[in-house]
């Protein structure tokens, strides 16, 4: 252990953490501990950050949204087609351009994805239950700055 609390990185003395070996063993976690929180959404964590994004997002579209969750335009197709399916989305047509569609959550929708947002903190504070509280909060927020960037980037 070094005196953080982190175990030593194998790569031997003197070397930085592994980042991507953190942060790829987070990501496997985490769809262990929210997919079941998930419940039978269609696509999973993919279909829960589509609902998230349309909700509460800047990202209207389908391509907007595609882009901004970086999922291949024709599978956003499928995504959306699904969760229409489900009856959680809409698809509009957009008053200023009328070759868009925009994709609205319907009332059922709203009401999943409140009630998923809740299930997933849930599941997400059980995986990082190695952390207090703050440095939860610290972790998510640092998280959340570092994808931004990538996103001012794109």
């Amino acid at each position: 252990m070094i005196d953080d609390g982190t175990h030593a990185d194998p790569g031997g003395p003197g070397l930085e953490p592994d980042l991507g070996r953190g942060l790829l063993a987070l990501v496997r976690a985490y769809q262990e501990h929210v997919s079941p929180a998930l419940g039978d959404l269609p696509h999973g964590p993919r279909g829960y950050q589509t609902l998230r994004e349309v909700g509460y997002g800047a990202h209207p579209t389908q391509v907007s949204l595609a882009r901004h969750l970086g999922v291949d335009r024709t599978v956003m197709t499928y995504l959306i087609d699904d969760l229409v399916e489900a009856g959680l989305v809409e698809r509009r047509a957009n008053p200023e351009d009328r070759r868009q569609r925009l994709v609205v959550l319907t009332a059922r929708g709203r009401s999943e994805v409140d009630a998923l947002c809740s299930r997933v903190v849930e599941a997400e504070d059980s995986l990082l239950g190695a952390l207090t509280t703050k440095e939860r909060g610290q972790l998510r927020r640092l998280v959340i700055k570092a994808a931004g960037a990538l996103d001012d980037n794109r």
